[in-house]
């Protein structure tokens, strides 16, 4: 009998094949998840961090952007899938908090984005005035903004705006990262850090002043924190039970040229792939 341990080191490869797990992503986004339970094995096969986890973790994690209805396609940058220890852990995107408002339909506008230098005038935080001067041109990798802005307008005319500092988002960054607040970045901060200083900001606002529904509340609770497991999932078998044995002996498949592509790891961060150019600042009365 397949015991919980061995699902743990059963490739996720192998696990989203089973009939449970198919039947539970099934029951979450109906044809979609297919393409759903592919794009699991893609995280996976981005990141080999990730194949070193307790399995069931990943899909536990999945099941969390399945119930949101959100991608873990990491280029896409609305959820990512990262291993923390033993354990992978769910981290929502900037792009998935403002996917998610954009649903409620009470938000008519929400926009984050870096400031740099030469852009910034001033900020007011009693006022919540920014003077800012766009300057939009390619940027060297060199070059760091000053902060990050986020602002929104409700449907009903109340408007908000947040501004932190460089120096404010990456201290947050050292107390709250995963990676243990190193001096430098690692991990998906590394990787994707204006992504993630956007999140923080555009989270930091919606939490404290934005109304937020049942699933921006559960995005919330279950960012970056370990998943609950299952208990639906500790029955996972394979059609062909030998399969189970075949899959833990078998040695870790290698990740092919062919399935990594570099730009894949770094998310476009200002534009959204399935939108206009500036996939931050919608229309509350859309979709």
């Amino acid at each position: 009998m397949t015991t919980q341990y061995d699902l743990k080191k059963m490739p996720v490869k192998k696990l989203i094949e089973t009939q449970t797990i198919k039947n539970k992503f099934a029951a979450l986004l109906d044809k979609r998840a297919p393409q759903f339970l592919s794009s699991i094995a893609s995280a996976v096969s981005l990141n080999p961090s990730l194949a070193r986890v307790d399995q069931l973790s990943v899909i536990n994690s999945a099941l969390v952007a399945a119930t949101l209805d959100l991608p873990v396609n990491p280029s896409l940058g609305f959820v990512y899938i990262v291993p923390y220890k033993n354990q992978a852990q769910p981290q929502i995107g900037y792009k998935g908090y403002i996917q998610l408002a954009q649903r409620s339909g009470r938000y008519q506008r929400l926009t984050a984005l870096p400031i740099y230098e030469d852009e910034f005038k001033s900020w007011n935080p009693l006022t919540e005035e920014l003077e800012y001067t766009p300057n939009f041109h390619d940027r060297k990798a060199s070059e760091k903004p000053v902060g990050y802005a986020a602002s929104f307008k409700l449907t009903n005319g109340f408007e908000k705006m947040v501004y932190w500092t460089y120096q404010q988002v990456d201290d947050h960054r050292k107390r709250f990262s995963k990676s243990g607040g190193s001096a430098e970045p690692k991990g998906v901060w590394k990787d994707n850090y204006e992504a993630m200083a956007l999140k923080t900001v555009i989270k930091s606002l919606l939490t404290k002043w934005g109304p937020m529904t049942t699933d921006m509340q559960s995005a919330v609770s279950a960012d970056e924190k370990p998943v609950e497991a299952d208990p639906e999932l500790k029955d996972v078998t394979p059609e062909d039970p030998n399969s189970i044995e075949d899959a833990l002996n078998a040695p870790a498949e290698p990740v092919t040229k062919s399935e990594v592509k570099p730009d894949a790891l770094k998310p476009d961060i200002t534009h959204d792939p399935n939108a206009g150019k500036q996939p931050e600042i919608f229309d509350g009365q859309q979709g």
